[in-house]
């Protein structure tokens, strides 16, 4: 009689029946339908033509000082990202030396840690180079606010790949997808510098990276509770770079209290604290998901 392989984690019957349903396609329809995805994105981005920093996205709707700070709000909301970093740096740090349990989550292996360990001091360098930025924002200044944002995007992908497809691949992938994310900054700006900078590549890196971890949530199911956590997480971004990148002045103009590139440094920080958040309280719910595929037995 035919029988159905095991689920490939303990609690992939909580999760939504449409989701279940997905997840219930085959390993290699689910990889398919990644890289299907993966290189339409990297055809749409391919196929825009090359386009420069442009020089208006610097004048910020709230410009402001206090207590001889210029642009106040824009710089010190930074505050939030450099605090959540640094707490998301002494968790990660810390993990190793906690009474060991067999639910600990981030800190079941050390492998694990590492992307977290990256996506925190990234976090941390945000806060910092924005605040850097902002006080004069210029194209230079620029440079040293998205340089650790790459951080961020590349390593939160990377522990999204771990925990559901293959924690081989992100062993291996980590240290190549940061280079990647940095190099984007780093030939962008060396294109502004020549009078040819090209926003494509860094696009890619930070969208590809909100767009496909999403998709990898739906897929793939995680040996950690979570899926909630990472999806608010990557909601609460997409709304940080709404209010800052398209209703800056449109939420400033509201009642000139706050700005919306303002909102989107504490929306950030808040979804980088629904990151630290997730990593003390999931609890680890079975081993390593093995995929396996339905199979038949007389």
């Amino acid at each position: 009689m035919p029988t159905e392989a095991p689920m490939e984690a303990p609690h992939h019957a909580t999760a939504p029946a449409i989701v279940r349903r997905v997840r219930a396609w085959p390993r290699r329809w689910r990889l398919g339908l990644m890289a299907a995805l993966s290189l339409a994105a990297l055809l749409a981005v391919l196929a825009l033509p090359p386009f420069p920093q442009p020089q208006a996205y610097h004048n910020f709707a709230d410009q402001r000082g206090l207590f001889g700070v210029p642009h106040f709000l824009n710089v010190a909301s930074n505050a939030a990202l450099v605090l959540v970093g640094a707490a998301g740096l002494w968790f990660v740090l810390a993990a190793p030396s906690r009474p060991k349990r067999p639910d600990a989550g981030v800190a079941a292996q050390s492998w694990q840690r590492t992307p977290y360990l990256v996506f925190f001091v990234g976090v941390l360098l945000t806060g910092f180079g924005s605040a850097w930025y902002h006080w004069s924002p210029d194209t230079g200044r620029l440079t040293w606010d998205r340089l650790p944002m790459t951080l961020i995007f590349m390593s939160f992908f990377a522990a999204a790949v771990g925990e559901r497809i293959s924690a081989r691949a992100a062993r291996l992938g980590l240290a190549p997808l940061l280079i990647l994310g940095l190099a984007s900054v780093v030939l962008w700006q060396v294109g502004e510098q020549r009078g040819a900078g090209d926003l494509r590549l860094y696009g890619f890196v930070q969208f590809y990276a909100a767009l496909m971890i999403p998709v990898i949530v739906l897929l793939f199911p995680s040996r950690y509770d979570g899926d909630r956590e990472v999806l608010q997480t990557v909601g609460l971004y997409a709304i940080a770079m709404v209010c800052g990148e398209l209703l800056d002045a449109r939420i400033f103009d509201l009642g000139q209290i706050v700005s919306g590139h303002t909102l989107k440094h504490l929306l950030a920080g808040a979804a980088a604290y629904r990151v630290l958040r997730m990593l003390t309280a999931r609890e680890l719910l079975g081993s390593e998901p093995k995929f396996a595929e339905p199979t038949a037995r007389p």
